[in-house]
């Protein structure tokens, strides 16, 4: 039976979550992770991560068709009895998610429902899901947004969704601290990643309009928050529960 504990990181191939995954794998943490449609990205972590000395899965998830969460989570099962001799996990880190900018009168009801499922009711059912398998002591991390404190026209379904997912970490927070499982949600700012198709990385006058927002006089990198996330699941986070945790270099402060 493997001695080290076991994160399970949703939408680990790219961006924020492989940076996260990276930096669980520096902490001396075995990582499950998932990929919806980049098969290849996702074995390429994988290997970082056993370069680092950790043990590391790659399972595929659509977290939009909820329909096949009870087959994922009985995979995560299996995956856990057959790599890792056991049938728990430690960390539950919600990070997989869309982007998309679109302006409130312009707003589908398609469109609201893929967001509320990617970011807000897929989570939820997952984590309720994947629940009996977190082991006495886990965390449980879920990320939000910067914009669930400021205002970025066109991001309303996302920032509400976000929003959400806030108020249920506190209620994760209450209602797993019999089994001594703590509950946090980490807001990054803008970050350069190829999320929401690049925008910020592929537009420099929007980089440089975002620097201008900040004490720092910078975007983020998926470096500035993968760190924090990995911190959570250590010994020294143990105190820390409930709270929402932005890392967004003190933008519109």
């Amino acid at each position: 039976m493997s001695t080290s504990k076991i994160a399970l990181v949703t939408g680990g191939s790219r961006g924020l979550g492989k940076d996260m995954a990276i930096n669980l794998a520096k902490k001396g943490i075995d990582v499950i992770l998932t990929y919806n449609n980049n098969e290849a990205a996702a074995a390429e972590v994988v290997k970082t991560v056993e370069a680092l000395g950790q043990q590391a899965v790659a399972l595929q998830l659509n977290m939009a068709d909820l329909k096949l969460y009870n087959a994922f989570v009985q995979q995560v099962v299996t995956t856990l009895q057959s790599k890792w001799n056991t049938n728990v996990f430690d960390f539950l880190i919600n990070n997989a998610g869309i982007g998309g900018g679109v302006p409130f009168e312009n707003v589908t009801e398609t469109f609201f429902d893929e967001f509320l499922n990617v970011h807000f009711k897929g989570v939820y059912f997952l984590t309720q899901k994947l629940a009996p398998y977190i082991n006495n002591g886990g965390r449980i991390i879920n990320i939000s947004t910067g914009t669930t404190r400021f205002v970025n026209p066109g991001y309303s379904v996302y920032a509400s969704m976000k929003g959400a997912m806030e108020v249920l970490t506190k209620y994760l927070a209450k209602e797993f601290g019999a089994k001594g499982i703590t509950a946090n949600i980490v807001a990054p700012g803008p970050i350069v990643t190829d999320f929401n198709n690049a925008t910020i990385r592929n537009n420099p006058k929007l980089q440089e309009f975002l620097s201008s927002l900040s004490p720092l006089n910078r975007v983020g990198e998926a470096e500035d928050i993968g760190p924090v996330v990995a911190f959570l699941c250590t010994n020294d986070a143990a105190w820390i529960n409930g709270q929402r945790i932005e890392v967004a270099g003190g933008i519109n402060l």
